[in-house]
């Protein structure tokens, strides 16, 4: 279970005044780097209920696509007012909603599959970008049928097909945006993740990039050689990388990927998923951050 590192940024502005009139004491020695060096394995697993679920959840979305043909069309009524039109609008625009929602849902669970278990890059770069992107896929599959059909039918007028295709191409565009997975990563690339780092890594609740140095103590001397990139996050998380890349942090920051060798961290980069540029081109890019914070450490995920 990964560990969640919180930076507390009040903890001076607490202390009660009564403090400034105790006697002076020693200052404490620098905390040392809150790492803990635990050996990887593999979860291992199982991907079979993600990829039903997932399944499950397309079947729903295409339904919600037929059931809002059916209402825009008026072949079956669904009544909220007395107002027939607007019972129309109100079913169609509800089945739409539904329809991205279980699409959308679909889509987190195939790429978290797609985390546990990739595919080979092997199989060849067409089938793996089919495989990664399937909820793109899906996406197409269940609002552009909609779409043309807005468009040709011949039960609807032009004021009411406009507005219900612009409706389901907005729905498209989010559905889409939602469920391609920008991050993908191959079962050779995690293979040797894992066979390469078997320490903790570092990663941040909104990053899809894990990194390899956080010393958590801004008063140690070891926090020069911190990745610099995730010193200023409130909230860090720490465990395998095999967690990392399972909760969707697929690449190693090109900051830690070009200073390993500076930190006595040796990894072979052409095997690796490296993002944000190249090892050499971050090596000597360093972004200034404040480092006058604590942190304190909780249990979390």
């Amino acid at each position: 279970m990964a560990e969640k590192i919180v930076r507390n940024t009040e903890k001076k502005a607490a202390e009660p005044a009564k403090k400034a009139a105790e006697p002076a004491k020693k200052p404490a020695a620098a905390r040392k780097p809150q790492t803990v060096i635990t050996p990887n394995k593999p979860t291992g697993g199982s991907t079979v209920g993600l990829r039903i679920g997932a399944v499950l959840l397309w079947i729903v979305a295409i339904v919600c696509e037929v059931f809002a043909i059916m209402a825009i069309t008026k072949n079956f009524v669904i009544r909220f007012t007395h107002n027939g039109d607007t019972n129309m609008w109100i079913a169609f625009i509800g089945f739409v909603v539904l329809d991205m929602a279980a699409c959308i849902t679909a889509a987190q669970l195939w790429k978290k599959a797609n985390h546990i278990k990739p595919m080979s890059e092997k199989r060849g770069k067409f089938l793996f970008y089919l495989w990664n992107e399937l909820g793109v896929i899906m996406a197409c599959i269940c609002f552009i049928p909609l779409i043309v059909l807005l468009l040709k039918s011949d039960k609807l007028d032009k004021k009411t097909k406009t507005i219900a295709a612009i409706i389901a191409a907005v729905a498209l565009l989010i559905t889409g945006a939602a469920s391609a997975d920008y991050h993908p990563i191959s079962a050779e690339q995690k293979d040797e993740a894992e066979s390469q780092i078997n320490g903790d890594v570092y990663w941040t609740q909104f990053g899809h990039k894990y990194h390899l140095k956080y010393n958590g103590d801004p008063d140690a001397e070891q926090v020069a050689v911190d990745c610099p990139y995730i010193r200023e996050s409130s909230s860090v998380y720490k465990g395998s990388v095999t967690e990392a890349i399972e909760s969707g942090r697929t690449a190693i920051c090109s900051y830690c990927a070009a200073h390993a060798a500076d930190w006595g961290i040796n990894l072979n980069l052409a095997e690796l998923n490296v993002e944000g540029g190249t090892a050499s081109e971050n090596k000597d890019q360093v972004p200034v951050v404040n480092t006058t914070a604590a942190p304190t450490v909780t249990g979390g995920n």
